[in-house]
């Protein structure tokens, strides 16, 4: 793997580091704001086409981040369930066992 790969896949889990970039790159955006009504760049449709690209692009890359943090925690909590013997002792007695009423006493 290149470099720039490693570096790469070093930033994307680095949860501080992308909370950070993420921090300064909403900054960004609202200093644009005004910025952008100033100069009238709110007119331009190649403007508002970038802004519109970038607005689905950090969409799905969001959406993208959020997916496998759910797969990580849902490999980590699998993970933890095998090692829960109590629960599997239950789960056993619960599959293997049947409650009735006695006859007796009903």
């Amino acid at each position: 793997m290149g470099p720039i790969k490693s570096l790469w896949a070093s930033v994307q889990g680095d949860p501080v580091f992308m909370r950070k970039v993420n921090g300064w790159l909403a900054i960004f955006w609202i200093v644009m704001i005004p910025v952008s009504m100033i100069f009238g760049w709110l007119n331009s449709v190649v403007y508002v086409s970038a802004l519109s690209l970038w607005a689905l692009v950090s969409g799905h890359w969001s959406a993208w981040q959020a997916a496998r943090v759910e797969v990580k925690q849902h490999e980590e909590s699998q993970q933890a369930r095998q090692h829960d013997i109590p629960e599997q002792v239950v789960d056993l007695l619960i599959r293997k066992t049947d409650v009735e009423p006695d006859a007796a006493t009903s």
